[in-house]
């Protein structure tokens, strides 16, 4: 191939495959309707600085992924590495929580990461999140987790395993870093660079670590929750308790820190055992610290995000497909081509997509058209059909046909399409 194409890490998304991710995102913006949570749409890029005070500079996501850069002005700029920090900062720009708290906002977009392209990760990638901030109470922990696992029922998944933690508030984490620090300490010739890095500036991280030689220092390390203050353990068990009242299958998983600094308390996972190693949908918890982070006051919120292309790979490994949008194509005879102009536009203002070819062509021509764009039916208008006021639908993928009156044309493709 000559020419220019695609970055390395990013993708064209092309028809039939944009029909596809509309109807995910469908379904992601009727389930927030449902839940009352509202649409925020934040700026592509941001001060750098967002993500340095709200991430972490110690996080891989900030010392070493980040698009950053500087504008005509010197200021430096980052393309958004994720959504949760975008989001805070608009609830304190904006001061949010004058409509009232906790403020329940999703997004859906594209997040941007230099790392090595994989299946189902891009650098440039995209991601839908909700986020609940100006509320503590462990039902809206809950209530994010629940939200998850409704959107990903609704595309078809149907086994699910909520992975769980808690890693504790600013008031008993350095315990907790104190201990971690004791137990890893005496291993640190043994970590990995990055690990060795990080026990001096943020010990948590090392949790998070996925390189195996650091696996068995890790596996016997303390864990958050088992060092946590009256109030975080109370916390804790009702969110374990309320899980329990909706039937959600849960483990406390010790390890599982997630990978931005901003979380505390409650974090997450949502995965699906039936789906093998590559099993993990989405992931957030609670970061009561973010907004305070980044200049505001203390608020607390909670939030999950997941990967668009991440759902297509698991839905496509489960072997599930999204519905097709059913289009109709019409065919007709040369002089009737304002018959079937008509037909189209009484169609189209019905809400059935519908389309027709304006060079006035074979009817052959016009079904093999038809066919390769890849359209449900074809309605088909003859020197017969027009004498008796009918149409031949003929549905492309089976070959079957079956005559149609024109006044019962609108209803009867409403209840396919």
């Amino acid at each position: 191939m000559s020419g220019i194409s695609t970055p390395r890490g990013t993708q064209d998304i092309l028809p039939p495959e944009t029909e596809a991710w509309q109807y995910l995102e469908g379904i992601i913006r009727e389930i927030a309707r449902k839940f009352c949570y509202e649409e925020i749409r934040t700026p592509i890029i941001e001060h750098s600085e967002l993500f340095q005070r709200g991430v972490g500079k110690e996080t891989d996501i900030v010392s070493k992924e980040m698009y950053t850069f500087e504008d005509k002005g010197g200021r430096s700029l980052t393309l958004r590495p994720e959504g949760t920090a975008p989001v805070a900062r608009a609830f304190l720009q904006h001061n949010l929580q004058e409509r009232g708290l906790p403020q329940k906002l999703f997004y859906i977009g594209p997040m941007f990461r230099y790392e090595r392209p994989q299946a189902g990760r891009y650098r440039q990638h995209h991601q839908f999140g909700f986020e609940a901030l100006g509320g503590s109470e462990p039902g809206l922990d809950v209530e994010v987790i629940s939200i998850a696992i409704t959107i990903f029922k609704s595309l078809g998944i149907s086994t699910f395993k909520i992975l769980l933690n808690s890693i504790g508030c600013s008031k008993c984490r350095p315990k907790f870093l104190l201990a971690l620090k004791d137990h890893l300490r005496p291993s640190l010739p043994d970590l990995c660079p990055d690990c060795q890095r990080r026990l001096e500036i943020n010990p948590m991280r090392a949790l998070d670590c996925k390189n195996p030689t650091c696996q068995p220092f890790l596996d016997a390390a303390p864990s958050p929750s088992q060092m946590l203050c009256a109030e975080c353990k109370e916390h804790f068990e009702e969110v374990q308790s309320l899980l329990r009242f909706y039937n959600f299958d849960f483990e406390i998983s010790p390890r599982l820190v997630r990978g931005l600094d901003y979380y505390t308390r409650t974090v997450f996972e949502v995965v699906s055992p039936e789906l093998g190693a590559q099993n993990s949908l989405c992931g957030g918890g609670r970061y009561d610290g973010l907004i305070e982070a980044i200049g505001g006051p203390p608020t607390p919120g909670v939030g999950f995000a997941g990967g668009i292309e991440r759902a297509f790979l698991i839905l496509k490994s489960a072997g599930i497909s999204m519905p097709p949008l059913k289009k109709f194509f019409i065919v007709y005879q040369e002089r009737l081509f304002e018959e079937a102009l008509k037909i189209m536009k009484d169609l189209r203002q019905a809400g059935i997509p519908t389309e027709m070819s304006f060079e006035r062509k074979s009817l052959s021509w016009q079904l093999k058209t038809a066919d390769k764009k890849g359209f449900y039916g074809a309605l088909i208008l003859g020197e017969e059909e027009a004498k008796s006021g009918t149409l031949i639908l003929k549905l492309l993928s089976t070959g079957e046909q079956k005559t149609l009156r024109v006044p019962d044309l609108l209803e009867t493709l409403k209840h396919i399409a």
